[in-house]
């Protein structure tokens, strides 16, 4: 971090540490069997400090990548916690969705009835795409009370609800029953790391219309593989052998 916060170093915002660890990627300075991401070292604290003071990345690390912070390095990458989320909104917290004609000209935008968002995943176009420190808990703040504001103006107390279809039960039961059974040949697995790697190469800290655009076709791909999916046994579930890290 001294190259790129020279000041600040490990104390830079996290959207300076995320594209740091990018180019360095980038630049095949990454680290692991693809090179795809980089060390976090915490083994020249005390155990102790450790312990007291990050006892949740000490135990998530231990989990899920199997590292003993006092001793080894944990691997890392930057993910969607560097950025302010998508999901466009008004200022009343109200989802809103873009229309378009047919050449592909923005026509208006209108609200999508009953959905709202606040917080990181929204975008009311206040804080822009970085993801500084305490943006969206100001998001949440502001924005969380003018969605509860707005629900109170829109949603009253003993207001009727629309009838559910007659079928809606089974349709329901159908569907899960389609996926609980399903028998393709892909499992879950592959699929969600198909994703995975889109949204990592596609949407991640640098972002272009051209590669947007080339992630969304590769996003369609891997929802339209979903319908080749397969579960797995119950009986397997348990054979590490099969389990992915």
């Amino acid at each position: 971090m001294e190259r790129y916060a020279p000041s600040a170093k490990d104390l830079a915002s996290r959207d300076v540490v995320s594209r740091a660890m990018t180019m360095e990627i980038r630049d095949g300075r990454g680290v692991g069997p693809k090179k795809d991401h980089c060390y976090l070292h915490l083994d020249h604290l005390p155990a102790e400090l450790l312990a007291e003071r990050l006892p949740g990345i000490s135990e998530t690390a231990a989990i899920f990548a199997g590292v003993d912070v006092t001793k080894e390095p944990i691997p890392v990458l930057p993910t969607v916690h560097y950025n302010m989320g998508g999901i466009p909104t008004n200022h009343l917290g109200e989802v809103i969705q873009s229309k378009y004609d047919a050449e592909g000209n923005w026509v208006e935008d209108v609200v999508v009835p009953g959905l709202f968002a606040a917080g990181e995943a929204a975008c009311a176009s206040v804080h822009g795409a970085n993801r500084l420190g305490a943006n969206s808990l100001l998001d949440i703040v502001v924005f969380g009370r003018a969605c509860a504001n707005r629900i109170a103006e829109i949603a009253k107390p003993g207001d009727p609800v629309p009838p559910l279809p007659a079928d809606a039960v089974a349709d329901s039961l159908k569907a899960l029953d389609d996926l609980r059974y399903a028998d393709g040949p892909k499992p879950t697995a592959q699929i969600r790391h198909e994703l995975q790697m889109v949204m990592q190469e596609n949407a991640a800290v640098y972002r272009t219309s051209e590669v947007l655009a080339e992630g969304l076709g590769k996003v369609d791909a891997a929802v339209d593989a979903f319908k080749e999916v397969g579960i797995t046994d119950r009986s397997l579930i348990w054979n590490t052998d099969l389990i992915e890290t």
